[in-house]
């Protein structure tokens, strides 16, 4: 037995991830904890990347908070994710779309994949 996918499998949260990639909008929905209260917030943004595979694939999440640009990393396991919806579908040539963070107004905006 591969000991690799015993320990993937004692990490799996069970929680049911969309297949998503760069250029998507996805929301993210995220337990916080402020002391004993434990409430959800929700980091909706555009996947700037997606890395590594299995236990530790992680992707970027980026979003603009007034004026300023917010940068998440979420993992993918992570036992503090509830649930991660796929809002659009993205239209990029890249599977690290960087140069978005350079990009403001109109040409910020990515097309919408047709399906």
């Amino acid at each position: 037995m591969n000991l690799m996918k015993v320990a993937e499998e004692a990490f799996n949260t069970g929680v049911e991830v969309p297949e998503f990639g760069a250029g998507d909008t996805v929301s993210v929905h995220y337990k916080i904890k402020e002391g004993t209260k434990e409430r959800v917030q929700v980091f909706r943004g555009v996947v700037i990347q997606v890395k590594g595979s299995g236990a530790g694939k992680r992707f970027t999440v980026r979003k603009m908070s007034g004026n300023v640009g917010v940068e998440r990393i979420f993992p993918i396991n992570s036992p503090f994710i509830e649930k991660v919806e796929l809002n659009r579908r993205g239209k990029v040539r890249r599977a690290r779309i960087y140069y978005f963070r350079d990009l403001t107004g109109k040409k910020a905006r990515i097309k919408e994949k047709r399906v």
